[in-house]
């Protein structure tokens, strides 16, 4: 299981609730912050999920 890096690059503002708690939930509180996660079938649900809002790369 690999580990992925998730950036913040577009703003939650104007946008579902279900979409602002995904990126709470993944630790993301502004734009230009990185988080690290394995890269579990949960995580890249998620990312999934708001994937116009995030960038993704390998660690």
């Amino acid at each position: 299981m690999g580990k992925i890096k998730v950036t913040q690059v577009r703003s939650k503002i104007k946008r579902p609730e279900s979409q602002k708690r995904t990126l709470e939930a993944l630790g993301l509180k502004g734009i230009g912050q990185v988080v690290e996660h394995d890269a579990t079938p949960n995580i890249l649900g998620m990312v999934k999920k708001v994937e116009h809002l995030v960038s993704v790369e390998e660690a």
